[in-house]
């Protein structure tokens, strides 16, 4: 078991310090991982995030309650072991497991594929253990397995290669020590499970089971894309012909990244215009004003051209049925 330490300074604000134990090799491991994955304050509210609402207030009952009002989720009312999001990418998962974070005002813990895979060799099970006795140190804290397929995918096919059983298997066994549990007995310092996925049908049906509540997370409807575009592009001038309605009926399908893209490439549409054919000392002397041209309808229809929607029907349809069959909201 890994030792940790904490300044003996009497100071309260002195920030802790993870120690994972004599070993030079692992107490850099820990560094690493601290470095790569660990965001204490996410800064990212419920208010930053378009639309979800439904999504939201499943996130609130089953994590964020349960941290408020501990006392009250007991007994058949205990807090829900992990949360899965599910749904295509680009539709704000990330932003709902920083918000959860942030919410709760956790110790973030941001884990994509690359994070473990990248440590394979060696000790791999040590890593995934090193990583929960880090949550447990810092808690109250939130693990955030984003893309969480790639590391638990379905169990038993005989191309499944043996350090990756081993590290699914060790991954599950280190999520059923901090699901629904406190840490030292404390009910202020729990350890949430959030993942994510956008092929919910290739992940491991054990590790399945253990996220007992399943959230579907839609691309955007009509009035959520309207939202995104004004956020997008609150700092733009638009010219007087655009009418955002319209530009977000046409981005149906889009996902929030996708329209993000196409807000991007559509504000930068005047200053292609402007600077064509120039050469830099020619670019550097135009004025201020006249690169910050309005963008025109035109402009966002000429980018929704360019800019295809990312996500299928077929994948949206897919997802669709797994969660008619599997979901838990």
């Amino acid at each position: 078991m890994y030792l940790t330490n904490e300044s003996g300074n009497s100071n309260q604000n002195v920030e802790k310090k993870f120690y994972a134990g004599p070993s030079l090799w692992i107490q850099n491991l820990a560094t690493q991982l601290e470095r790569e994955i660990l965001r204490n304050k996410p800064n990212i509210h419920w208010n930053d995030i378009a639309g979800l609402q439904d999504a939201k207030n499943l996130l609130v009952e089953a994590v964020v309650l349960p941290r408020l009002v501990p006392d009250f989720f007991v007994g058949i009312r205990r807090p829900w072991k992990g949360v899965l999001l599910v749904g295509p990418p680009g539709t704000g998962k990330t932003m709902l497991a920083e918000a959860v974070a942030t919410e709760c005002d956790t110790t973030f813990f941001h884990i994509s594929p690359a994070s473990i895979a990248s440590r394979y060799i060696g000790e791999p099970e040590r890593t995934v253990r090193l990583l929960f006795d880090m949550a447990r140190f810092y808690a109250p804290s939130t693990i955030f397995f984003d893309e969480i397929d790639a590391v638990c995918s379905t169990r038993g096919h005989g191309r499944e290669h043996e350090t990756h059983r081993r590290v699914k298997s060790e991954l599950l066994v280190q999520m059923d020590g901090v699901m629904g549990a406190f840490v030292d007995g404390d009910p202020t310092r729990t350890v949430t499970v959030l993942a994510a996925t956008n092929l919910p049908w290739d992940l491991d049906e054990a590790m399945r089971r253990r996220l007992e509540k399943r959230i579907y997370i839609p691309l955007p409807s009509a009035h959520v894309r309207r939202t995104l575009l004004d956020i997008n592009l609150r700092e733009i001038e638009l010219d007087q012909g655009v009418n955002l309605n319209e530009v977000a009926d046409k981005l149906q399908g889009y996902s929030g990244a996708d329209i993000t893209n196409v807000c991007r490439d559509a504000a930068m549409m005047p200053f292609r215009r402007r600077v064509s054919g120039l050469g830099p000392e020619e670019v550097q002397k135009i004025p201020k004003d006249e690169l910050l041209r309005p963008v025109t309808l035109d402009d966002f229809l000429d980018a929704i051209r360019k800019v295809n929607k990312s996500v299928s029907s077929y994948d949206v349809e897919r997802q669709q049925t797994w969660m008619e069959e599997f979901g838990a909201a």
